[in-house]
Parts: structure tokens; sequence; C-alpha cells
């Protein structure tokens, strides 16, 4: 198996998972590959429903083995939300900042600043072959916005025995402790093993 398919348009996660991949000799594609391959409608109730929908959905139209991810920050504060919604909580507001301002208002009116990252990778190997691998990790809500790099809720995310949030690590770092790497490092023990 020389080339997977990384279901993604998101070029922060494509760069990601093609540093987590780099020292494996696998040609990681993803969906700037491909001119006219779309994204499929996500409505599963959970993370796994989502990611097998792309990976199935990427599988089917290029009949190249597939995976793909969905994953999401769950705050304690937000009733463990947005959860698989955090793509579209994120758009739902003006900007990033205004996002995180309501985030961090909420944290702090309940007093609880729990949180956790969550990522489920679907791996399609054929029409109904499907191996799920799943990624968790812990930490709390800061403070105040901080960090320039990550992308997405890294700026508000201190994962557990850090005292900097995902956005003021490097991605080497990042990439030794996230959801998705641990996901990621999963699939990548089954690819080779």
């Amino acid at each position: 198996m020389k080339k997977i398919l990384f279901f993604s348009s998101n070029i922060n996660k494509v760069k990601e998972i093609k540093n987590i991949f780099k020292k494996n000799k696998l040609n990681i594609l993803s969906l700037n590959d491909f001119a006219n391959l779309k994204n499929p409608l996500e409505n599963g109730k959970t993370f796994v429903e989502n990611a097998k929908i792309k990976s199935s959905y990427g599988f089917e139209k290029t009949k190249i083995p597939c995976f793909s991810d969905d994953s999401g920050i769950c705050i304690e504060a937000l009733k463990n939300g947005p959860g698989i919604h955090s793509r579209r909580f994120f758009s739902g507001f003006k900007n990033q900042k205004d996002c995180f301002k309501y985030i961090l208002e909420q944290v702090n009116k309940s007093k609880n600043n729990n949180a956790f990252f969550f990522c489920s990778i679907c791996f399609t190997l054929d029409k109904n072959k499907h191996i799920i691998f799943n990624g968790k990790v812990g930490g709390t809500i800061s403070k105040m916005i901080r960090g320039e790099r990550g992308f997405g809720y890294d700026p508000i995310f201190i994962p557990t025995g850090y005292s900097k949030t995902f956005a003021e690590i490097s991605m080497f770092e990042k990439n030794k402790i996230s959801h998705r790497s641990i996901a990621i490092n999963k699939l990548i023990n089954f690819l080779i093993n």
C-alpha cells in the first residue's frame, strides 16, 4: 500500500498529518490532489460516524485506501460542547476572537475550565471494511487567548502537564501529544504491522 488518501481539505490538518507520516514511506494524498472531489454532507451524530462518512466517500470516489478524521473540542462549561459541531460553532461567530471571548466568559461563569480534544479516524480499505482509531487529550481552557501557532481552538487549550496552549508550542511538540497524533500513530502502527 504505497498511496493513501487523507480525505481533508483543511490545509492545516493536511500539513499536520503529512508531518506525522514523514518518517514512514507512504505517499499521503489529500483533496488538493483531486480537482473535482467535494466534501460529502457530514450528518453523523458522533466523531466516528462523521469520519466514516468522509473516508467511505473518498474510497468510493477514488478507489484508493482512504482515511479521514473528525475531531473537536469538548468543554465541560459548554456541556461538553461544541464537540462534533466544533467547526460550525466556530463559524457561528463574526471572528475567532469573538468565539474565544464567548467560551472564556462561559468557562469563567461556570468556574469549570476542564476540556478535552477528541479525534476519531476511520480508515476505509474496501467498500465495507472500516477500521476506527481514536485519540483524546485532556486539559483546560486558558484564562486568555495565547499563542500564534496551530489552528482552530489551539490558542485557548492547555494540554494536561503543560503550562502553554497548543498555539504556543511547536508543531513538532504538538504532534507528540495531540489527540490527532494519538489516533494517527495507532493507524501508522496498524499499517506497519
